[in-house]
C-alpha cells in the first residue's frame, strides 16, 4: 500500500528536519533524519534497506527510482574517502542533499529518504579538533544522518572519540558508531568490544541507531567467498538488544543474495551498504546476480554491449584508467574526471545508465532485503512523534560514574581484541 496523500502531507509540514526546511522551503521531497529509516525497518522486522552510495548523480536517480517502484524507504549516502575534502567522487558531503532533493521534486519521489555521511573517519586523536568544525558544515548542507568511524584507533579512543564529536550532531539526526575496522576475515569484532563502545555511548546519554562491525566482509570488491559472518553478526546483536541498536552492514557488494536474506532475517540490522555494485551496474559493467563485478581470463572487467555508458565512453575510461596505472578496485577514482563526461551523453544512454541501477536496487530491496512497502510505515513513525525527532531508542542505562574517561582507558585494557593488519582499508 502507497502513503496516503494527506499522511504525506502532514509528514512534509512535521517530518522534515530545520536544515532541510531551510535549504529547500518550498520542496515535495520528504527528507527525514536516519533515524525514521531505522524505525520503519524495526516496525516491519527482519528487513533492512539500503544505504545506496551515489557515487555519481546517475546512480542517485536510479536509487530513488528503485525505492518509489518498491514502495521502500532508502539511505542515500556518501563516504568521507568519496566525497569529503579530499574526494575521489563529484557527489561530495556539501551537494549531495541538493542532487536528493532536485531528484525527488523532479521524479516525484514521495518515500522517506535519508542522507547519510557514511563513514566520517577519524584516524587519530589529532583529526578531532577538525571535525568539530567541518561535521556542522555537513548538517549546513542538508545531512541528515552520520556514521562516526573512529574504528581505526584502540577501543578507548574509538569511544572518546565519538563522545567528544557527538555535541557538533544534532540530536534529531541519524547516528552510526563503528566497532571493527572493516578488513574482511582478520580483526572480527567480538561481543565484547562491541558492548564497550554501546555501553559507553549509553552511560553518557548517546543512543546510537546503528552499529557496523567488521563481520567478515571488504568494501570494494569482495574477491574471496568468506562474506559476511551471519553467525557472529546475530550474536553480537543479542548481546546488545537491551540497547536497541540496529545493525549496519557494510562492504554488502559481493555478497550472494542468499547470504544478505540471512542477515536481513537473522540479525538485527536495518541498513545495507552498497557502493562498488551500483557504480559498475551503472557504467554498464557485467555482473553477477549481487552486483560483483565479473572478470574475463586477463582479470579486465567486461562490458556488456548497449548497456551503461556509450562504447566510446567505455573505451576512454579505460585509456584514461590505463594512463593513471588504476586497476580493479581503484576504476573508482575514474568517477570524479568522467562526471561531466557521463552527463553529457545522450538522454537515451543516461536514461538506460539509471535504469540499470533502478532495476538492480528493486530487486535487492523486494526479493532480498524484504523492504517492500516500508514507506508508509517511515510516515508512520514520523506521524506517531508529531516531529523530525523521533528522539532516543532507549533512555539511558548505564551508571556515567563508570564511565568516566580514566575508567574507559581502565576498561579497554582488559578488552582482548585483535584489530588485524595495519593498512589503508577505506573505499
Amino acid at each position: 500500500m502507497s502513503v496516503d496523500q494527506a499522511d504525506f502531507n502532514k509528514a512534509l509540514q512535521v517530518g522534515r528536519p530545520p536544515n532541510i526546511v531551510k535549504l529547500f522551503p518550498n520542496s515535495r521531497a520528504l527528507i527525514v533524519s536516519g533515524k525514521a529509516i531505522d524505525r520503519a525497518m524495526t516496525s516491519k522486522g527482519k528487513a533492512m534497506t539500503m544505504a545506496a552510495n551515489g557515487r555519481n548523480h546517475l546512480v542517485i536517480r536510479g536509487a530513488l527510482m528503485a525505492a518509489q517502484h518498491a514502495n521502500a524507504v532508502i539511505i542515500i549516502e556518501i563516504a568521507r574517502s568519496e566525497g569529503g575534502a579530499n574526494a575521489y567522487c563529484p557527489v561530495n558531503y556539501w551537494n549531495i542533499a541538493r542532487q536528493v532533493d532536485a531528484l525527488c521534486n523532479e521524479l516525484n519521489i514521495t518515500v522517506p529518504v535519508a542522507i547519510h555521511a557514511d563513514h566520517y573517519g577519524i584516524k587519530k586523536e589529532d583529526d578531532i579538533p577538525f571535525a568539530k568544525q567541518e561535521i556542522p558544515t555537513l548538517f549546513d548542507a542538508g545531512i541528515t544522518s552520520i556514521a562516526i568511524d573512529a574504528s581505526h584507533m584502540p577501543d578507548d579512543k574509538n569511544l572518546l572519540a565519538n563522545i567528544a564529536l557527538n555535541p557538533f550532531i544534532p540530536k534529531w539526526a541519524g547516528l552510526e558508531s563503528e566497532v571493527g575496522e572493516i578488513k574482511g576475515s582478520q580483526g572480527l569484532s567480538t561481543v565484547e568490544d562491541a558492548l564497550f563502545l554501546i555501553q559507553g555511548l549509553n552511560a553518557h546519554g548517546i543512543s546510537a541507531d546503528w552499529i557496523a562491525l567488521n563481520n567478515g566482509t571488504t568494501h570494494g570488491i569482495e574477491a574471496s567467498g568468506q562474506g559476511i559472518q551471519v553467525g557472529l553478526t546475530a550474536e553480537i546483536h543479542s548481546h546488545l538488544a537491551q540497547y536497541k541498536v540496529s545493525g549496519a552492514q557494510h562492504g554488502t557488494s559481493g555478497n550472494s543474495s542468499d547470504r544478505l536474506r540471512e542477515i536481513a532475517s537473522k540479525t538485527n540490522t536495518t541498513k545495507a551498504n552498497v557502493a562498488t555494485a551500483l557504480q559498475m551496474i551503472s557504467w554498464g559493467l557485467k555482473v553477477n546476480d549481487y552486483g560483483n563485478a565479473i572478470l574475463d581470463d586477463a582479470g579486465n572487467f567486461i562490458k556488456v554491449l548497449n548497456e551503461g555508458v556509450s562504447e566510446e565512453m567505455w573505451r576512454e575510461m579505460i585509456a584514461y584508467a590505463e594512463a593513471q596505472g588504476w586497476k580493479g578496485g581503484n576504476f573508482k577514482k575514474l568517477n570524479l574526471p568522467f562526471e561531466n563526461k557521463l552527463l553529457g551523453q545522450s538522454r537515451e544512454v543516461r536514461e538506460r545508465m539509471s535504469r540499470r541501477v533502478e532495476d538492480f536496487i528493486y530487486n535487492m530491496l523486494v526479493t532480498v532485503f524484504n523492504a517492500e512497502d516500508t514507506a508508509p510505515l517511515g510516515v508512520e513513525e514520523i506521524l506517531k512523534a508529531n516531529s523530525f525527532d523521533l528522539g532516543a531508542k532507549v533512555d539511558r542505562i548505564e551508571d556515567p560514574a563508570e564511565w568516566t574517561e580514566e575508567k574507559i582507558i581502565e576498561r579497554a585494557g582488559t578488552l582482548i581484541t585483535d584489530k588485524g593488519p595495519e593498512g589503508d582499508f577505506d573505499d
